[in-house]
Order: C-alpha cells, then sequence, then structure tokens
C-alpha cells in the first residue's frame, strides 16, 4: 500500500528507496494512529475496483444513477452494516475513502448510514421497525428536518404530525410552503426510498416536540399518495437527486414514531417523557449529526490530501525558467511555491490529528456524551473543513490551467468540501453556539497561562504557549465584550459574538497544534520524529503570523521576533522542502484512486492514452 514517488522525481538510490519507505510507514502510522491495516485498508482496496474510476464527460442524471450504484456496492462489502452504524472509527473510516473517490457518493452514504440508519438504530431500540429493507439497500434512507423557512432554527420547524385518537395513527402534514422540506435526496434516482422525517408532535392538541417519524416516500413508480416532490436545481459538482418535498395530511402508523428511551405514547394516547423541554427532545432526536460532523470533516480532510498528493507530485514534475539555468527547474524549487504548498501540508496534518482527536472524544471505550466532546467536535468540523477548503484552493492555483480539468480532481473535490461546511449544521452557526458554551464554561475548560519563557521561534514548546495565550487573550477580551453596555440581549450577543469566533477557531488550532506536538513525540526514529517537528513548527508559524501585532501589544513576542516570524517560515520551509514527496505519500491515496494525469510521472503522454478515464469521445 504504501509506495514512495520519489523515484521518478529526483531518482533516490535502492537504499535511500529503502530508507523513504520506512519513513513513509511512519508517517501514515502517524496520520491514521496506527489503524491503517485495521480500520483503512479495506477500503482503500475496494475503491480502487473500475466502478468507482473516474467518468468524464456523464450527464447530472447519470451521475446520480451512478452514485447510487456505488453506495450499492459498498453495502454489499459491509460485513455487518449495523456494526459498521454503531461503530463511530469504523464510520468515519469509511468516509475518509469515500471523499476521495466521489462526492455525490460521499453525501448519500453519510445520509443514509449515519443520519438515517444510525438515528433509526438509536431510537428504535426494541426494534419494532424491519431493518433489512435499509441494511441491504432495497430501499435507501433519507432524512427531512431542515425547512424552506426553519433551517438554522430546526427546533422551530412547523411540519406536524397529530395523532388521531380513534385510530391510533398520525396525519403527516406540511402546513405552509415555509414548512416544506428542504434539500433531502427524495428525488427519482436510485428506486424506492423512505425517510426519517422531523415533525411537530401533537398529542390531544398540546404541542409535544419534534420528533421523528419513519415515512415511506417513493416506490419504483414515484412518490406514494400524499407525498410531493419536486426537484431543485442543480448544484454545479454535486448530482445528488436534492428536493423540496411536503406531506398532504399523509396517514401513518403508529410504529412510525421513533421515540428512543426519553418519551412513550401510552396505549391510552398519553405523551409522557423523560425530558421536560421539547428542545431537549428535538436535540435528543437528532443526536446522530454530532457523529455527522466527524464523518462530513474527515471526506473534506481525504479530499484535501488527495489534492495535496497530486498539487505537489506535479510541482516536482512540472518545470519553469530559472535564473542562469538552461534546462529550467521544477517548480517545486521556488521557495514561494513551497511555503504555500507546504504550509497546506501542515494544516493537513494538523486537521488530521485533531480530527483523530475528536474522534477519540466519541468513539471508543472513554468516549462519554459530555459537553466537553460536543464542543471538540462543533470546533474541530468547522475548523477542518475551512482548512481543507483553503488547503484544496492553495492546490488548485499551484496547478495553474492543469488544475481547472476535472481528470485533474482538484476543482471536483472542492464543491463536496463547500458543502460539508454547510451540511450537519453551517459552520459560522455552529460555531456561535460553540463560543456562546465557551464563554460561560459549558464544555470549556481554559488552558492554564503558561509561565514566561524565551526562546528561538523554532521552539516547539514556546510557540505552544504563544497559542495558548492567543486564546486565553480571545477569552478574556470575548468576556469583556459581554459587560459592555446594551439595550437588550441581542445587542449584547452582538458585541460579543465575533469575538466569541476568533476564540473557537483559536481553541481548535490550539487543540490541532497540540495533538500534532503529542503525536510526533510519540514517534521513535529520530530522522521522523525530526521531520514531524517542522511540519508542527511551519504550522504554527504561518499562523501566529497574522496574529503577531495582539502578541506584540500584549507583550509576548518582542518586535525582533515578529521580525523574523517570515523568516522563520522560510527557514523551516527550506528544511521541509527535500521531504514533500514523502509528507504526501504518507496520504496512502493508491495511484487507481486519484487518477489524475498530472500526478503520473509522465503526465504529458498521459493525456493522449486512449483507455484513460478522462477520455469522454474518441482521439482524433
Amino acid at each position: 500500500m504504501i509506495t514512495v514517488a520519489g523515484t521518478g522525481a529526483g531518482g533516490a538510490t535502492a537504499e535511500d528507496s529503502a530508507v523513504l519507505v520506512d519513513r513513509v510507514q511512519v508517517l501514515n502510522d502517524v496520520l491514521f494512529d496506527g489503524r491503517f491495516d485495521d480500520l483503512h485498508r479495506r477500503w482503500a482496496n475496494l475503491f480502487r475496483r473500475d466502478v468507482f474510476r473516474y467518468r468524464d464527460g456523464l450527464s447530472p442524471s447519470e451521475r446520480s444513477e451512478l452514485a447510487y450504484e456505488r453506495l450499492r456496492v459498498v453495502n454489499e462489502e459491509i460485513e455487518n452494516v449495523e456494526d459498521l452504524v454503531a461503530a463511530t472509527d469504523q464510520l468515519i473510516a469509511l468516509h475518509e475513502w469515500l471523499g476521495v473517490v466521489d462526492g455525490t457518493l460521499t453525501t448519500l452514504a453519510t445520509i443514509h448510514y449515519n443520519l438515517f440508519l444510525g438515528s433509526l438504530l438509536r431510537l428504535d431500540p426494541r426494534r419494532t421497525v424491519d431493518r433489512l429493507p435499509f441494511t441491504r439497500l432495497r430501499q435507501y434512507g433519507t432524512v427531512l428536518i431542515t425547512e424552506l423557512d426553519y433551517g438554522n432554527n430546526a427546533a422551530e420547524l412547523r411540519t406536524t404530525a397529530t395523532l388521531q385518537p380513534e385510530s391510533g395513527t398520525f396525519v403527516l402534514h406540511t402546513p405552509s410552503r415555509g414548512a416544506q422540506k428542504f434539500m433531502p435526496n427524495t428525488g427519482s434516482a436510485g428506486g424506492p426510498k423512505s425517510g426519517l422525517v422531523a415533525a411537530r408532535l401533537i398529542v390531544r392538541d398540546e404541542d409535544c416536540g419534534v420528533f421523528l417519524f419513519l415515512v415511506p416516500l417513493r416506490d419504483g413508480q414515484g412518490p406514494l399518495p400524499g407525498v410531493r416532490v419536486r426537484p431543485l436545481s442543480r448544484m454545479p459538482g454535486s448530482a445528488v437527486d436534492h428536493a423540496i418535498t411536503s406531506f398532504d395530511r399523509v396517514v401513518l402508523p403508529r410504529t412510525a414514531l421513533l421515540a428512543g428511551e426519553h418519551a412513550v405514547l401510552t396505549t391510552e394516547g398519553a405523551f409522557r417523557s423523560t425530558l421536560g423541554s421539547r428542545r431537549r427532545r428535538f436535540l435528543r432526536s437528532i443526536e446522530r449529526v454530532t457523529t455527522g460532523k466527524l464523518c462530513l470533516s474527515a471526506a473534506a480532510l481525504a479530499g484535501a490530501r488527495a489534492c495535496l498528493t497530486i498539487a505537489v507530485r506535479y510541482a516536482h514534475r512540472r518545470h519553469t525558467f530559472a535564473p542562469a539555468s538552461r534546462s529550467g527547474v521544477p517548480v517545486f524549487a521556488y521557495r514561494c511555491h513551497q511555503t504555500r504548498l507546504l504550509g497546506a501540508v501542515a494544516r493537513a496534518y494538523a486537521a488530521t490529528s485533531l480530527l483523530r482527536e475528536a474522534t477519540r472524544s466519541c468513539a471508543g471505550p472513554d468516549a462519554t456524551e459530555s459537553a466537553d466532546a460536543e464542543v471538540l467536535v462543533a470546533a474541530a468540523k468547522g475548523w477542518i473543513t475551512w482548512q481543507t477548503r483553503g488547503i484544496v484552493i492553495e492546490c488548485r492555483e499551484r496547478c495553474g490551467a492543469q488544475g481547472l480539468l476535472s481528470a485533474n480532481r482538484i476543482v471536483d473535490l472542492l464543491t463536496p468540501i463547500e458543502g460539508a461546511i454547510t451540511a450537519e449544521g453551517d459552520n459560522l452557526v455552529v460555531w456561535m453556539k460553540a463560543g456562546a458554551d465557551m464563554l460561560v464554561g459549558r464544555g470549556y475548560t481554559p488552558p492554564p497561562a503558561p509561565a514566561v519563557r524565551t526562546g528561538a521561534l523554532t521552539d516547539c514548546a514556546l510557540l505552544l504557549d504563544l497559542l495558548v495565550r492567543y486564546e486565553l487573550r480571545c477569552l478574556e477580551y470575548a468576556r469583556s465584550r459581554l459587560g459592555e453596555p446594551s439595550a437588550d440581549s441581542m445587542d449584547r450577543w452582538n458585541h460579543a459574538v465575533n469575538p466569541a469566533l476568533e476564540l473557537v477557531d483559536a481553541y481548535a488550532t490550539r487543540r490541532a497544534a497540540q495533538a500534532l506536538r503529542a503525536a510526533a513525540d510519540r514517534v521513535g526514529d529520530d530522522a521522523t520524529r525530526s521531520l514531524l517537528t517542522q511540519v508542527f513548527q511551519l504550522f504554527v508559524l504561518q499562523h501566529l503570523a497574522p496574529r503577531a501585532g495582539v502578541l506584540l501589544a500584549d507583550g509576548h513576542l518582542t518586535a525582533e521576533a515578529v521580525r523574523d516570524l517570515a523568516p522563520a517560515v522560510d527557514r523551516v520551509s527550506a528544511g521541509l522542502a527535500p521531504h514533500a514527496l514523502t509528507l504526501v505519500e504518507a496520504f496512502a491515496v493508491p495511484d487507481t484512486i486519484l487518477q489524475a494525469p498530472i500526478a503520473t510521472d509522465s503526465y504529458d503522454a498521459a493525456y493522449d492514452d486512449p483507455a484513460g478515464p478522462w477520455q469522454s469521445a474518441p482521439i482524433d
């Protein structure tokens, strides 16, 4: 699985190659927590199959049908679907490979496995629902929560499910245009579908809060009676069959209500719940959104790592002019190219470390449903997906016009990241909630203020101290803004909201840096540990540069250190440059999955390959 592409770009000796393979393996163990064989290899092997290969020139409907077909292939390879859905680390590992292959497939998989089946398993503990049609993919599962007028405030949605006391059934109804379900994949692609529909439970004229209801949506002929589906406009780069869906007095059986363990509807038609708050009942019903944040972060990060592999390889193979040179040099020889791409590589390593940290908080024997884990996952989701967008855009620019071609994969991997930034909670809204929690100490304990320390800008302990000091400064400032004279609660929050968002960013950055440094410290090989230390240094230095003014004003950086930040970035980049290919090879994305012409040794000849997947028409 682990290969070294360096021989095609620099001609390493056999001894050098052996050293590189060992180093790549150690880096791979760091990135994948030593669980590549355990969690990832089977997916890396599966997605080499022809059915997952890049195909050029397909229409949106063809791409949509292909994604559903691919999901069936994935499903056939899962030994026990329920076990996969229940194991957070395994589900996240699957998404790390889906995100490299097909953004539409990723969306369908995260909806079906995480949101639909994950919620069904959790909210139907007595197994009243037959799960076989969904685990064997005879029916696709989707989830209908967001409404046209109720997106970020979904707890206030207006779709109703009213209990009929005489029959014990529910009547599901969309009372207004604004209550139509917005963007579920309820279109015609893929065949029969059922959905978990979020609706306000009405019992004896009492609003009991929002719950999920299992609703058959369409069979092989189309939408079922009372279900109205209107396709939405296509999204560039995505072929998901998104639609607006509404219900006209659809009758549901009593078993359609998925109330979990926290609520019950008695045989006499009385509603009881262990949760007194309607909002808490809603949040309990959609708990799988938290796992979804990690799944989407993993998919986005996988796409970014693939783009880096492509861009770094291309940078070593694409030649350009050079002063006093007749033959030219690889574009990567230029420091400006190095600092940008290596900075993106460093961010990818830090983001991967943060993903592992957040996953451990939600998976495994020590995981708890704590407020600390909730804040960490929320901060990580926004930080990782925003970072990955920046990484992919950087890769696109560094590849020039070649980076604009779908065949070279980069532009096609960007749109799914844009979707991840919005899905499972829009990043800005998610961070607003996390920031509010952090300001009042819910799920967040500020790090202790570090002791006064001096040293060079490459001192890792000093760099971490600076991140902590900046985070504490953000916390202090945001709390002070809450105390500003205000006309009302909204005005008070508006004083603090932007500083609170900066606090969340500082917290996520510090956690990512700590996780990366801890991973580096666990490496036994001195040379590889030194390499990871430089990756850590570059990540932190580039993050601190735009914040140097505040750190200088607060006395945590000297004027001399501020002036040395840019040269320090150059020095660390120069030290990392010879190892760039090794760093991206550790991402372990096989060529049969990448399939980008510019990621090959002879990319100029690759375009003439008549068997190339980018050939949508015969070569003249």
